[in-house]
């Protein structure tokens, strides 16, 4: 089946209520991004919400990478 859209994924397909809890927005650095609770001492990066091209670039913060809360200097909750 093909869904033709313009329709996040997010409100076709709903998630969990379960997985949304875990997940969070925040600035990293400046960056709006989208994290989820992996465990007590690491999160990993769902989605990146900006729209400035460069930020995709970062890999410090692509979809999936892991950042420990050693490493928040940078980081703020929206």
């Amino acid at each position: 089946m093909i869904l033709y859209t313009m329709m996040p994924n997010e409100l076709i397909f709903p998630y969990e209520a379960e997985d949304v809890s875990k997940q969070q927005i925040v600035n990293f650095q400046g960056i709006p991004i989208l994290i989820e609770l992996t465990d007590q001492q690491d999160f990993q990066v769902i989605r990146i919400l900006s729209s400035d091209p460069q930020h995709f670039m970062d890999e410090r913060i692509c979809p999936g990478a892991k950042i420990s809360f050693n490493n928040l200097e940078g980081l703020s909750v929206i």
